[in-house]
Formats: structure tokens, sequence, C-alpha cells
């Protein structure tokens, strides 16, 4: 994956601004401030939605970082279906004011990487995890453990972008992927991972801790 430099807005938003730029400088020359206004608010709005902020790194090399921002939606027991183990899964669903950078939650070695199609129902309800169009990045660390981050699309959300392929070494908080207006990331843990967030906890991806994995 070729390095990613943050240039604050996402390279994924500079058609889309530059488009919503140029329609609202059109207006203003033509029709004034006050028509122009609609046009002006839109770019801001595309503006914020693709910034794409540096983020600090904890330390802790057996954290578990958020892959998203947004808001933990479910912290459960459950079946990881891309691994086929018992896991424990932490949803963080973005809304469309959310920063939708994905990031890499954990060191490792992409071992497998699965895209499914699916529906768009909204990413905010349970049945989004396996019903929507979705793509799973399985990664192993260096010491056997594994973490899916699994990025799922939404009601609005046409757009799953991954930029790794399977063999890429992922570093914690390294850029992976982006969504595209609002969605969801479910992350699944090994059992024993201590977990560090709550349902409608307010995280941030890179910064926010998920989990602790626990020392093999």
């Amino acid at each position: 994956m070729p390095n990613y430099p943050h240039p604050i807005i996402a390279r994924e938003g500079w058609p889309f601004l530059a488009i919503a730029v140029f329609i609202a400088s059109l207006v203003s020359y033509l029709g004034g401030g006050v028509w122009s206004l609609p046009f002006w608010l839109m770019a801001l709005f595309v503006l914020q939605f693709f910034r794409d902020p540096p983020r600090e790194i904890p330390q802790d090399a057996d954290a578990v970082l958020s892959p998203a921002d947004g808001r933990i939606v479910a912290v459960e027991r459950t079946q990881d279906p891309y691994v086929q183990r018992d896991a424990v899964k932490i949803s963080v669903f973005m809304n469309v004011f959310n920063v939708h950078s994905n990031r890499s939650p954990i060191d490792g070695l992409v071992k497998r990487i699965q895209y499914f199609p699916g529906k768009f129902v909204n990413a905010d309800l349970a049945k989004a995890s396996l019903e929507n169009e979705r793509n799973a990045i399985c990664i192993k660390r260096g010491d056997g453990q594994d973490v899916t981050s699994v990025q799922v699309a939404g009601l609005i959300a046409r757009r799953i972008l991954c930029y790794v392929q399977e063999g890429a070494v992922l570093t914690r908080g390294q850029r992976y992927g982006f969504i595209r207006f609002g969605s969801r990331v479910d992350v699944y843990l090994p059992l024993t991972a201590a977990i560090k967030v709550s349902i409608g906890d307010k995280v941030y991806a890179t910064t926010t801790i998920l989990a602790v994995l626990a020392k093999s």
C-alpha cells in the first residue's frame, strides 16, 4: 500500500469537493450570494465529511485501536464468521458527520480479505453486520492472535474502499480504507481480550482503545 501522508482532506473527497466548490462558485457568479448559499453549505458539508486528520497512536502494543470514528452500538459474544471462531464483536456506527477513514486496529499480517455484496439497510441495525455489503480483513498478530475488521456499508453508503491486499503488513493506526456516507465497522476479537468500551461510547479512530489483548 502506498504511503498516505494525511493531507487533512481525504484524497477520496478531492473530486467531490472540487465539483461542489465549482458549482457554488458558478451559482455565486450567475445568481448572487443568496441563491448560492445552499450550494456553499453543501460544499462545506463535503469538506467536513472528507476530513482526514492525523492521529496519535497509543503506545501499548497489545491495545486494539478503534478502526473508525463513531459510536459503539454492540459489544457482544458471538461467532466470527470470517475465521470461524468464538469471538467478542465490537461495532462502531459512523454517521455522516464522523471521519470515515478506516485504520488498522492492530499490528499484523493480513491473512485474508473477503468481500460480500449485500443490502444497504441502516448500519445502526444488528442485521447489517451479516446482510449488508461488507469487506472483511483478517489480521494475524505476531503472537498468533487474530483480529477481524469488517467495513460494512450503510443506508446511504454505497462505496467501500479497501487499499490493502492479502499478505500486507499493517501497523496500528495505518490507514487502510474508506467508506463513503455513513456506515459501520465491526471488530471481532479473541474471547480473552479485555474490553475497554461500552455501548453508547463515542470513539475515535486510532486514539480510542477498544480492548487489550491478553499476552500469549
